[in-house]
């Protein structure tokens, strides 16, 4: 969707964009809601406290700022891309430093309470995610922002790029929904049942943290939300043009 697109086009795109970013705000929000009201607060002491940190982090980190480093390409689509390809790199380099803090808290709090780590399926997913994140983050680093591959190379693994960014999107969210329900399982289950408050907020942060998902889902598969060719582009390497002859480039 370009500039001449149906002015009724750009005000759903905005309208469906702000959408997303009101669902994944109150998202972390509530995280630190749970976190900080119901579970204690937080601290950097080995103590329950310090493993608050981990959902917070994990919430906003991995599920939060990497489906906005994904949705710059949709939102500046008509910008220079050497520019929002920085501000990609730069949100998702973010989103790993608060993550691996969320891991640190969390062994660290298994250390100093002796729990033993990589027991559940949680934190197998969650480690799973985090360790493709950084080979994802360092690929498009070297492949994109910084290009050492050759041409051919980088318009060949860009369908990968892009599948494997949304892959662990949909990972992040699965393993935080996991987490919601390991939490809710060791935490009050004894009163689950009776709709207290803070079951009832874990119940709805859930909820959020799906539909935030599926929206971005819409949101970056739409065709017509995709980035418009335009000529300063075809001089870059990274289109389909030099795989085949006659090929059309693609954007991410």
């Amino acid at each position: 969707m370009d500039d001449s697109a149906p002015r009724s086009g750009r005000a759903t795109f905005a309208w469906l964009v702000g959408a997303s970013q009101v669902l994944g705000l109150t998202s972390v929000v509530l995280t630190g809601v749970w976190m900080g009201h119901y579970r204690g607060g937080f601290a950097w002491d080995g103590s329950a406290q310090e493993f608050n940190l981990h959902p917070l982090c994990m919430v906003l980190g991995l599920v939060f700022l990497h489906g906005d480093a994904i949705l710059v390409y949709r939102v500046f689509r008509n910008e220079a891309k050497r520019n929002v390809k920085m501000l990609h790199g730069i949100i998702h380099l973010l989103a790993l430093i608060i993550s691996i803090i969320g891991f640190v808290a969390v062994f660290d709090f298994h250390r100093q309470s002796k729990i033993p780590d990589m027991y559940s399926l949680h934190s197998w997913c969650g480690m799973a995610t985090l360790v493709l994140f950084c080979i994802q983050w360092v690929m498009g680093l070297l492949f994109f922002l910084f290009p050492v591959a050759s041409s051919w190379l980088r318009a060949s693994y860009l369908p990968i790029h892009v599948f494997c960014g949304v892959a662990l999107l949909v990972m992040a969210i699965g393993t935080s929904l996991l987490g919601i329900t390991e939490k809710l399982l060791f935490s009050i289950m004894s009163t689950y049942s009776l709709f207290t408050p803070e079951g009832v907020l874990a119940n709805i942060l859930g909820i959020l943290l799906m539909c935030f998902g599926v929206l971005l889902g819409y949101l970056i598969t739409r065709e017509e939300y995709r980035r418009p060719p335009n000529p300063e582009e075809e001089s870059l390497s990274v289109h389909f043009k030099t795989l085949t002859e006659g090929g059309s480039p693609t954007t991410p």
